[in-house]
């Protein structure tokens, strides 16, 4: 794939990217925002609706407290004789036209009745109650003793009795009611008169249809979500599912919810996510929910996010890409240049040359590449005359191939009159002058062992202690595995010829060179140590910058950087009359 194509797909990438992050951010805030605006509209609207359901219980609620102040319903119960039916009867008109007065405005009301031992009281509708004081309802408001209880949904068959009506189909299957004893009383004079202790209190049944909830949660909340009305122990007052009221449910994020008491939450249902909507009534204590699956809520707006952010996103896509188009033809036009230019240099053209038309950093390039040219063309002429003048002087060489051997025959004839003249040191000093004069003859300078460094070395300090009359010795402190290791041929005669020259050329006697090598850090240091007289700091300055006049140490030094590197070199540690060392560092 060509640089140009690398370049736009790159591109593509770095565009489709962002624009996917962008999306997928876009279609999670929009989400979650329509998500919390939604759930709190819900929310809102339970509270509502919760607070409509409360006004209207409310105002049971002190209807049935302006019963027990009521003086005609005192009299009638306080004198009532329950052996006499013509009372009974003539009392039930009495009891049900005062009922009427405090409940037949409410519509929601779908029947009341005051229930004793031995008579139901009130005609608003006749419901087949049987004996209404075996139900749990009457047994729970005698518990309560005057405090009203709210009796949450049940099965008007089974609460009295009554498993004929089991199969029909009748409006009141399902209520709720409120009930409460009455202990009736009035004010007679600024006193407080109550019902005689023999008379039985009467327990009031207001009975809701369960739809009552329906109607209000129905016209308020959205079309896919449902409602659920329950109880302090779970019971379904009323449903959306029909076949759950009266019923007990066991969930555990229902008991969170009735510990939170009113509030929103988000849980998870059949795998999927349900926006939970509740408030609890200040009424009856019951906990209003409203449950709204979150894809009904955002269904919508999944496919317009969608759709914007394609066509955003193909839009942008466009754009960059016609952009993208002409910065690569920007970037890839000298590229172009540049690499037709190297093909003809590659073919030996090393006259051409590209025209520079910008002074980017390609324009700069395309200039380096011209004067590369310029630079290479002027090696090629160099190297063409360096060529000639080896040539040259290899020619030289050739006719100075005789000298080294005539020196070499000339002090093998020397050695053996010396040996025939009984000078056996003067044999031994013309053997080893002329191994050191071979082995600095030879035209490999490549690095040798420390080994044969050590035995040039040694026949160099015999020529020198014979010279000064065993001024001074010499010692050798190497780690044995130093000697298999190359080092640069002569590394260390320029320093012990220094020493022995400079360090010692006040001493009699007493003298000595100590040549050591280790291992450190990763380094090899060899060190040439004297006991001479030392030199000064400036001294040491003007060898360490090249200045001095050794032509052997300045060598020395410029080989060994030249073969390792800078970071490798000398150094001298030294003070008047306190000797010198010389530390040599190699890889």
């Amino acid at each position: 794939m060509k640089l140009r194509f690398r370049l736009l797909a790159s591109y593509i990438v770095l565009i489709a990217l962002p624009l996917l992050i962008l999306g997928i951010v876009y279609y999670r805030t929009s989400l979650r925002m329509v998500t919390e605006q939604a759930q709190q509209n819900v929310y809102e609207i339970v509270k509502k609706s919760n607070e409509v359901m409360d006004t209207k219980l409310r105002k049971v609620e002190q209807g049935t407290l302006g019963l027990f102040v009521d003086k005609d319903l005192y009299r009638i119960f306080n004198e009532l004789d329950p052996a006499n039916n013509a009372e009974l009867l003539n009392a039930d008109r009495q009891i049900s036209s005062i009922l009427s007065k405090y409940f037949t405005q409410n519509e929601d009301v779908y029947a009341y009745q005051l229930w004793t031992s031995y008579y139901s009281f009130g005609t608003q509708r006749v419901l087949p109650y049987g004996d209404p004081t075996r139900s749990d309802i009457y047994q729970e408001a005698v518990s309560a003793g005057g405090k009203i209880v709210w009796y949450p949904t049940y099965d008007f068959t089974s609460m009295f009795n009554q498993p004929w009506l089991a199969e029909s189909d009748i409006e009141y299957r399902h209520m709720f009611s409120v009930a409460r004893l009455l202990n009736f009383s009035h004010l007679d004079n600024s006193s407080i008169v109550s019902m005689k202790p023999d008379v039985e209190r009467p327990v009031l049944n207001i009975s809701f249809k369960a739809d009552v909830f329906q109607s209000l949660f129905n016209n308020s909340i959205p079309s896919d979500s449902q409602f659920l009305v329950v109880d302090p122990q779970s019971r379904v007052v009323a449903s959306s599912n029909s076949a759950q009221i009266t019923n007990t449910l066991d969930e555990a994020w229902l008991d969170e919810l009735r510990e939170a008491g009113t509030g929103t939450r988000t849980i998870e249902m059949d795998s999927e996510r349900v926006l939970v909507c509740f408030d609890r009534s200040s009424v009856t204590g019951w906990l209003s929910i409203v449950m709204t699956p979150e894809s009904a809520l955002v269904g919508q707006l999944v496919s317009t996010v969608k759709i914007s952010t394609i066509v955003t996103a193909g839009l942008l896509g466009l754009i960059a890409a016609i952009f993208a188009y002409f910065i690569l033809g920007k970037i890839t036009g000298p590229i172009r240049k540049l690499v037709a230019a190297m093909k003809s240099v590659g073919e030996g053209d090393f006259g051409t040359r590209v025209e520079i038309e910008a002074k980017d950093e390609f324009g700069f390039l395309l200039l380096r590449f011209n004067r590369m040219n310029n630079r290479i063309q002027m090696l090629i002429q160099e190297n063409y005359e360096i060529q000639l003048k080896e040539k040259e002087a290899e020619i030289q060489a050739l006719n100075m191939q005789m000298n080294p051997h005539f020196l070499y025959n000339t002090l093998n004839i020397m050695n053996w009159m010396a040996i025939e003249a009984g000078q056996k040191e003067l044999s031994k000093m013309l053997v080893g002058l002329s191994t050191m004069l071979h082995y600095t003859s030879r035209k490999d300078w490549l690095a040798v062992h420390l080994s044969e460094e050590i035995e040039w070395m040694t026949h160099y300090f015999y020529i020198m202690t014979t010279r000064f009359e065993d001024k001074f010795d010499v010692q050798y402190q190497f780690e044995p595995e130093m000697y298999e290791l190359k080092v640069p041929r002569l590394l260390f005669q320029p320093f012990v010829e220094n020493s022995i020259l400079h360090g010692f050329d006040q001493l009699e006697s007493g003298g000595l060179i100590t040549v050591s090598g280790r291992r450190e850090d990763g380094y090899r240091i060899f060190e040439v140590t004297d006991n001479g007289r030392g030199m000064s700091e400036e001294m040491i300055e003007r060898i360490l910058d090249k200045k001095s006049t050794s032509v052997g140490i300045k060598n020395t030094m410029a080989r060994i950087q030249m073969t390792y590197g800078e970071e490798y070199g000398i150094e001298i540690i030294s003070a008047p009359d306190q000797g010198t060392t010389v530390k040599i560092r190699l890889p």
